[in-house]
């Protein structure tokens, strides 16, 4: 560049140096921005009133106050549920007594992610009164169900090592949660029910298109490298989770499909999948072959199963189908009338 183009070029920015400044801050303010999402994985750039009150798990980077044995339970807990095949998969270390997927498959993040069903708000809902067992809960009876339905095995001794970690991981993340309360951003989120019943038909057409190239043409998943594990869970078959899981109701899996896949192109905030392809998908990858468990034990009180429980007998008249595949509004209003 010669002098005189760069004489031109330094008098034009003084001339403008109120909007170079400007710019730049707004460039800087930008980037802070940025900055600030990413540090904060489990709460996205939803709008500000949203991700203010949204709730953001606790750091083992930052936490000080998590010392000595306490702390190495939190980190082997924290291991466990990102790596539960690990430990206790059909090649587990400690046992073999799962399905070889991990904790976090249903529950991302290791239980961290907003929306991605976390385990913000476990420790100060637990125990609770379940219409599914008509009993009081404890977290361990919690982290059992898990093992015996969403990983169709058998749970660990409530005395072991590796369940006692589990359990203060598990309040580890709700620490600063007040008891009784559930923050935003806890679970699942709730859909908004279709005018019809969802359609497994449609939803293969989703599967094949935004799913099939992680797990798989017959919902195998993908194993990954060691063969111990999966990458990608199967979404059906003998190795996925059986028909007690929480996923095989389908407003659970439908609200998890939207907000969490295909995964990592979708959040709450900007969900790829629209509302009726989150249901017909979940429809899909529910019509399938998967393990069965005895659930004869399961809802004592009839007149307490969910709407979207998919198995008879009911005390409201409708069919198995229509409880496992919509539509789902003449049932809600049908309990609603009866309760006035």
């Amino acid at each position: 560049m010669n002098s005189d183009k760069q004489v031109n070029m330094w008098n034009n920015i003084r001339s403008n140096w109120p909007l170079v400044i400007i710019v730049v801050t707004i460039t800087i303010v930008s980037i802070s921005e940025i900055i600030k999402a990413v540090n904060q994985e489990a709460a996205p750039a939803y709008t500000t009133a949203i991700k203010d009150s949204t709730w953001i798990s606790p750091s083992l980077f930052t936490d000080n106050e998590l010392q000595g044995e306490e702390r190495e339970k939190v980190v082997y807990g924290e291991d466990i549920v990102a790596n539960t095949a690990r430990y206790f998969g059909p090649h587990g270390s400690v046992a073999q007594i799962t399905n070889g997927m991990n904790c976090q498959n249903c529950h991302l993040n290791a239980g961290k992610k907003n929306w991605g069903n976390n385990y913000s708000a476990v420790f100060s809902t637990y125990p609770k009164f379940r219409d599914r067992s008509g009993s009081m809960e404890s977290i361990y009876k919690r982290v059992s169900d898990c093992f015996e339905r969403s990983l169709n095995g058998s749970a660990p001794d409530s005395n072991s090592k590796e369940y006692q970690a589990i359990y203060a991981y598990i309040k580890w993340l709700g620490k600063d949660v007040k008891k009784g309360e559930k923050p935003v951003g806890s679970g699942i989120d709730k859909l908004t029910f279709l005018d019809r019943a969802a359609d497994p038909l449609k939803g293969k057409d989703v599967y094949t298109a935004q799913c099939k190239s992680c797990h798989g043409e017959n919902g195998e998943g993908q194993l990954s490298l060691n063969g111990k594990s999966y990458d990608y869970p199967p979404l059906w078959g003998e190795h996925s989770y059986n028909n007690g899981a929480g996923l095989f109701r389908l407003s659970n899996f439908a609200g998890y499909i939207k907000s969490n896949m295909p995964f990592n192109q979708s959040s709450h905030a900007n969900p790829k999948l629209s509302t009726e392809e989150a249901w017909d998908v979940a429809a899909y990858v529910n019509s399938r072959p998967r393990p069965a468990k005895d659930l004869s034990k399961d809802w004592p009180d009839i007149s307490k199963k969910p709407f979207d429980h998919p198995f008879g007998p009911y005390a409201d008249g409708f069919t198995e189908t229509q409880h496992k595949f919509g539509p789902y509004q003449p049932i809600i209003s049908r309990k609603t009338a009866e309760k006035k």
